[in-house]
């Protein structure tokens, strides 16, 4: 349980992929405008096999060199992986107020394209978690990760939203 008021890191969340559809975006935008109550939270999209290889090796280097250059030494960096630990609503809360203690300036959060993220990203993971066992659609983990992160801080400021 979080004693300490929790410190509002801003948050940011980096998915590769393509274009999202409207109703991911739609919904992306609804739980951002909801987590703006606590924290500052921006979302960004980082084009999915930006070198056009077929080669899937390619790809996924030249994934993770993209989403290497957006992260910042100071970023305390969580990574979805199916691979990550199993965790519940209320450890993602407790994972919002552990980052929030260690100094970091932002709290990111990243999401793989269609084969995963790359080495150089998952080394640099400050926590490595999955928020299901099933393999997921990287839209729909998006969509999964901005309403857990909107009921994480439900969780912390201990309002009428998760039961």
């Amino acid at each position: 349980a979080i004693v300490s008021p929790v410190r509002a890191m801003p948050m940011r969340v980096l998915t590769v992929g393509k274009k999202r559809s409207q109703g991911t975006q739609l919904l992306v935008e609804e739980y951002k405008e909801k987590l703006g109550h606590y924290c500052d939270v921006e979302d960004t999209l980082i084009k999915s096999n930006p070198k056009l290889t077929s080669d899937v090796k390619v790809q996924i280097e030249a994934e993770d060199a993209s989403m290497m250059q957006q992260l910042k030494a100071e970023d305390f960096v969580v990574v979805l992986d199916e691979n990550g630990k199993d965790v519940m609503s209320e450890q993602i809360a407790d994972l919002i107020g552990d980052a929030g203690n260690t100094g970091s300036s932002r709290l990111t959060f990243c999401i793989g394209g269609p084969y995963g993220l790359g080495i150089q990203v998952r080394e640099r993971a400050d926590a490595t978690i999955r928020l299901s066992s099933l393999v997921l659609n990287h839209q729909v983990a998006l969509i999964l990760l901005m309403e857990q992160l909107y009921r994480a801080w439900t969780i912390i400021k201990g309002q009428k939203y998760h039961h």
